[in-house]
């Protein structure tokens, strides 16, 4: 008997996709496509096709974004309870190092954004004014102290910079507080400065210390090149203090910043 005279050719035709698929030995590498097999495969498949499950993004959120959020709250924080307190001249050292922190760890951006969040944060608990207090100097030191300390620049240029800009914020802040009081508060502390060093020469030439020819009342113009020399020599002291606390605080936090000058670490490993 001929394959084509078999019952299996006669049916070939008849026989399902399936049951050629199951009864074909597909490890046979002489098995020959048959006519049903082609038509099964050129049939499009209209089987229900199962929905791809959705994707869902699980990722955390960006550890930079948390952070920063955190350590803006931590600097408001700071303000609201030293403001609150009365606890501001000796907490000033923690203000702007936060910011800084921020700045060592996650680039400029967000320092600016650890600023802004700050700000906004006070402007609502405290009100438009104290915040602006915070960013002029405190915020705008933060930003500085950071770029500096990121590039490893020295505590005489880090400290000089700060200076010069806590100074320049004092300015600020007397023209701000002038322009809510409807007066000139810097012609205000010139004339306390010069009341009080005529009463210090008074006390002295009643003691017979100084001639009587040096009362009368100080020049105007001297009176405000010592009060800015006092402002510059306060700002210094008291940026020196931010870096003592931060070369402190920072290292231990894993951020830290430029060593000190060298008689600086004497003066600290003779303590």
């Amino acid at each position: 008997m001929n394959a084509h005279d078999s019952p299996n050719a006669e049916n070939s035709g008849n026989i399902s996709p399936s049951e050629l698929y199951t009864s074909q030995n597909w490890a046979d590498p002489d098995i020959v496509d048959t006519e049903a097999d082609s038509q099964r495969r050129e049939q499009p498949n209209t089987s229900p096709r199962l929905l791809d499950e959705p994707h869902v993004n699980t990722q955390h959120a960006p550890i930079s974004l948390v952070e920063t959020a955190f350590l803006a709250s931590a600097a408001s924080l700071l303000w609201l309870v030293s403001y609150y307190l009365s606890l501001s001249p000796w907490m000033r050292i923690l203000f702007p190092i936060p910011i800084a922190l921020v700045y060592l760890r996650w680039g400029v951006r967000s320092a600016w954004m650890t600023t802004v969040v700050t700000c906004l944060l006070l402007s609502v608990l405290m009100g438009p004014y104290i915040s602006l207090l915070f960013l002029v100097p405190y915020g705008l030191l933060g930003v500085q102290l950071g770029a500096l300390w990121k590039r490893g620049a020295s505590w005489y240029v880090s400290i000089g910079i700060g200076a010069l800009l806590s100074t320049t914020s004092f300015f600020f802040r007397v023209w701000l507080l002038s322009l809510f009081l409807s007066q000139d508060v810097w012609e205000y502390l010139n004339n306390r400065i010069a009341d009080f060093l005529e009463w210090i020469l008074t006390f002295l030439v009643n003691w017979g210390v100084v001639g009587v020819e040096l009362l009368g009342r100080p020049d105007v113009t001297v009176i405000q090149l010592m009060t800015l020399g006092a402002l510059l020599l306060s700002d210094m002291v008291y940026l020196f203090t931010v870096h003592l606390g931060a070369w402190l605080l920072l290292e231990k936090l894993g951020n830290p910043i430029p060593e000190p000058p060298e008689w600086v670490q004497i003066l600290l490993d003779e303590e």
